[in-house]
């Protein structure tokens, strides 16, 4: 087994010990019995056909269209190589993940995501099984693989998943961290560079009027610089009193996963902002 499926796996099952340790991991409040199905379902797919089909596809496809550059960046320089990950695969999930809260069409696949009325790492990998097939950062990350930075994506994704992990996690990692007067400086680099509890639990507030939510911003991944640069940031260093999506419609089960295959979700269901007052407004 590769080192990095390792680490992979040592990241996810230490915060799956410490939610089950702190607050109960396989029963959280306002929980459903699709709930776990949808996770169960989203994760095994992702992770066992989705990813691997569009990394492989993708390079498939390069390899058909330029056969000539197969490995041309296998000596890129490493900071270089880190450099282009982070704009091709995360700031472009940045764009998809915004583009989720804007397009009705697109927020139906995303939805599921939100649909939890909790916080977890249970969360991570939760959204309609054709969001993660269409994500143009998958597709790019291939190419970039096809182009020898292979042995870079092994460690970035690493890293990656540490920080999308801890930024669900109903385990606040950088709660006491504030507690901490001097140590102020230090988190506010952190908390405007990556995705922190904080402000990602702020975009899975429930309630427009909880000062703590801001659901059509900070739309961030690993980078949460993203939404400082480009305006959709909100940070407080608080967490929202309730987590899921207000003023919206039911969805069965079968529009969670594989929508617009199974039901059809209903032309009103809109991101949260556009359907009417008190709904909640900006962040990821």
């Amino acid at each position: 087994m590769p080192s990095s499926t390792i680490a992979i796996l040592a990241i996810y099952l230490g915060f799956a010990a410490l939610e089950l340790w702190r607050s109960n991991l396989f029963s959280k409040a306002e929980q459903t019995r699709d709930d776990g199905i949808v996770e169960a379902v989203s994760i095994i797919v992702l992770l066992g056909f989705t990813q691997p089909m569009v990394l492989f596809g993708a390079a498939a496809v390069a390899g058909l269209i330029a056969p000539q550059y197969e490995g041309a960046l296998s000596g890129l320089n490493v900071f270089a190589a880190i450099g282009l990950f982070l704009i091709l695969d995360d700031m472009m999930q940045y764009w998809w993940h915004r583009a989720a809260h804007t397009f009705p069409w697109l927020y139906n696949l995303h939805r599921p995501h939100h649909n939890a009325r909790y916080m977890s790492i249970r969360l991570v990998y939760r959204n309609n099984l054709f969001y993660y097939a269409m994500m143009p950062g998958i597709w790019l990350s291939g190419v970039l693989i096809y182009l020898g930075l292979g042995w870079v994506y092994a460690g970035y994704i690493v890293v990656k998943l540490l920080v999308i992990t801890g930024a669900h996690s109903d385990v606040a990692w950088d709660k006491p961290l504030y507690a901490k007067k001097w140590l102020s400086p230090v988190m506010w680099v952190v908390e405007r560079t990556i995705s922190t509890p904080s402000t990602h639990h702020a975009h899975h507030g429930r309630h427009a009027d909880d000062a703590a939510t801001h659901y059509k911003g900070n739309y961030g991944n690993l980078l949460f610089f993203w939404d400082v640069l480009f305006g959709t940031a909100k940070i407080t260093r608080s967490y929202p009193e309730s987590y899921g999506v207000e003023n919206l419609p039911e969805t069965s089960l079968g529009e969670q996963l594989a929508w617009p295959l199974f039901g059809r979700i209903p032309q009103e269901t809109k991101p949260q902002d556009e359907v009417g007052e008190g709904t909640a407004q900006s962040a990821a």
